[in-house]
């Protein structure tokens, strides 16, 4: 059910005509803003990307001919969670969230499938410039062959969640892929072109932030439009708009949150941080446990 918060209508400031241009406007908000990319701000993202990379083996995964890298943290034999990265790409802020993941009870095996093939924005402007390169039909077949692996690799049950462009691919999963129990979608709606979450065949849960303004991919009218459009295809599910936070509030990282300030979100609600986190360890051990 929808938090039932209150909000002013936010203006569609761009019509979109395909899956990558819900977020051109995030690259024009931010292209202003200044950049993190000094020697001090590197070398901390190397740190952390060392210290993240430790904890995961990487794997190969091949489909239609094609051969992606992905990685793997958890425990054997647990349920598994394909999750899916920002417009970044690979970065330490999904790897964090996959560590969570696997330590959440009763435990899990997370997945992240590169669906940039190696490349990571380190930059606004990057990462704009390689979501947009994005094969979103190509992403949606390795969502499918992560969740075969994870199935042939001794997890029974499978589900997928996202963050942002991962959110929107999560939510796209439980309409495209099959084999998909349970799906969990951070900040984020699949387009028209991409898949329509009335069909959507497992259930899924979705939060968004109340102050997120990126009209028609994952302001609070988007989060309300996709709760309509899942009650219509009669799955469980939930859509939670949380009070006082914007958009990728998830990221609690020390970097993640000046990479935040510098987008013009300085938001920090821990106590949100932790509730979602609860109701997606709820959601997935009622469905994958």
């Amino acid at each position: 059910m929808i938090g039932g918060i209150a909000r002013a209508s936010t203006t569609l400031l761009f019509k979109p005509s395909s899956p990558s241009s819900y977020l051109t406007k995030l690259h024009f908000l931010t292209l202003q803003k200044p950049s993190l990319s000094t020697s001090s701000s590197n070398y901390s993202r190397l740190q952390i990307r060392s210290m993240a990379d430790s904890a995961f083996q990487k794997i190969q995964i091949q489909r239609e001919g094609t051969t992606f890298d992905a990685y793997v943290v958890g425990k054997e034999n647990a349920p598994g969670i394909v999750v899916l990265q920002e417009w970044w790409g690979v970065d330490f802020e999904v790897k964090n969230h996959a560590v969570k993941i696997s330590q959440l009870e009763p435990g899990f095996k997370a997945l992240i499938p590169d669906l940039y093939r190696g490349k990571v924005g380190l930059d606004v402007a990057e990462a704009q410039h390689l979501m947009e390169g994005l094969d979103w039909q190509g992403a949606v077949k390795d969502i499918e062959a992560s969740v075969n692996w994870l199935k042939a690799n001794g997890s029974e049950k499978v589900g997928v969640t996202g963050y942002c462009m991962g959110g929107a691919l999560a939510i796209a999963s439980a309409v495209l892929v099959p084999g998909v129990d349970a799906v969990v979608g951070f900040y984020g709606t699949p387009s028209p072109q991409l898949a329509d979450p009335a069909q959507a065949k497992a259930p899924v849960q979705a939060h968004f932030g109340e102050l997120d303004n990126f009209a028609g991919f994952s302001d609070v009218k988007a989060a309300k439009d996709l709760e309509e459009k899942l009650k219509a295809s009669g799955v469980p599910s939930e859509v939670h708009i949380y009070p006082g936070s914007a958009h990728a509030f998830m990221n609690m990282s020390a970097e993640g949150i000046e990479r935040r300030k510098g987008m013009g979100m300085p938001d920090l609600n821990e106590a949100n941080v932790e509730l979602a986190w609860s109701r997606f360890q709820s959601w997935m051990t009622r469905y994958l446990a």
